[in-house]
């Protein structure tokens, strides 16, 4: 299983020989092995090096997983022993949960767990998101937009911590800031959301995307524009902006997390989970 992650991610036998301290031909007659007992072509191999099939990145997500829960195994054992709740704990999140839901629930989490080691990267919540990053093994828990365009892989845990409502953010006394041209991130995506703007007749179609949030907000504070995004991502918002309500019919974001159900269990997701419920006001299923 080690073999299987480490050609994945080096994309090479070599590569991968190298780094698990092996040479390629114990790596390929590994990789082989692993083939014929499962009964499916798990690489590709080629002049540049091995990419996954579908069936090797199947493989290779169970692999991690696994070996995901053998580390959890020992880690928890010691921490039953000591009464203690330790270890490395990996969390993708998208960027504005990142810099605005979890650095206070990390805080009080290491503050009553120091031997608990956070590791977190922020992920594009497109595609198959935070969410995928936990399915593929490479996270343990992901924080979430909850029923995005992108369902959640079958399998996992996922549970609603907060429901965020959408604002309209202009520049600062603007006269009229629905005339504003829309400035838009590719993120700021849900049927439902999208659903609501189609029957908005004054919500222009968008003429400048960037890369994330952190950018519209800077355009519209420069008078460049105005948008319309969820709560989270206007935290900390600078004073050359105003946010405007949308009104009873607004629409709205759930964030949530996600885990998988032999994670869910271990002493340092179970500790993650409690603070990420105290923080939101205990969520809902």
């Amino acid at each position: 299983m080690r073999i299987l992650v480490a050609v994945e991610r080096e994309r090479g036998f070599s590569a991968a020989a190298q780094a698990l301290g092996l040479t390629q031909s114990a790596v390929s007659h590994s990789v082989r092995g692993t083939e014929r007992k499962v009964g499916a072509v798990l690489f590709e191999r080629g002049r540049k090096g091995a990419s996954p099939t579908s069936a090797g990145e199947t493989a290779v997500a169970h692999a991690r997983r696994v070996l995901r829960l053998l580390d959890a195994l020992a880690v928890d054992a010691r921490s039953a022993a000591t009464g203690t709740v330790a270890g490395p704990l990996r969390i993708a999140a998208f960027r504005s949960a990142a810099l605005h839901l979890l650095p206070p629930v990390l805080e009080r989490l290491t503050a009553r767990h120091p031997g608990i080691e956070p590791e977190v990267r922020i992920v594009r919540e497109v595609g198959a998101g935070t969410a995928g990053e936990v399915a593929a093994g490479r996270a343990d828990v992901g924080i979430a937009t909850i029923g995005t365009n992108a369902p959640t892989p079958p399998g996992l845990i996922t549970r609603v911590l907060l429901e965020e409502p959408y604002s309209l953010v202009h520049p600062a006394g603007h006269a009229d800031p629905r005339s504003l041209p829309l400035v838009d991130w590719t993120e700021n995506c849900t049927s439902y959301t999208r659903d609501w703007w189609t029957g908005q007749d004054w919500i222009p179609k968008a003429t400048v995307r960037t890369e994330d949030d952190g950018a519209v907000l800077s355009m519209v504070s420069s008078g460049l524009g105005m948008a319309i995004m969820p709560a989270l991502s206007l935290t900390g918002a600078p004073p050359t902006v105003e946010i405007t309500d949308l009104g009873a019919e607004r629409p709205t974001r759930e964030v949530g997390y996600v885990t998988t159900p032999e994670l869910v269990a271990t002493g340092a997701v179970r500790a993650l989970i409690r603070e990420l419920r105290a923080a939101s006001g205990g969520g809902r299923s």
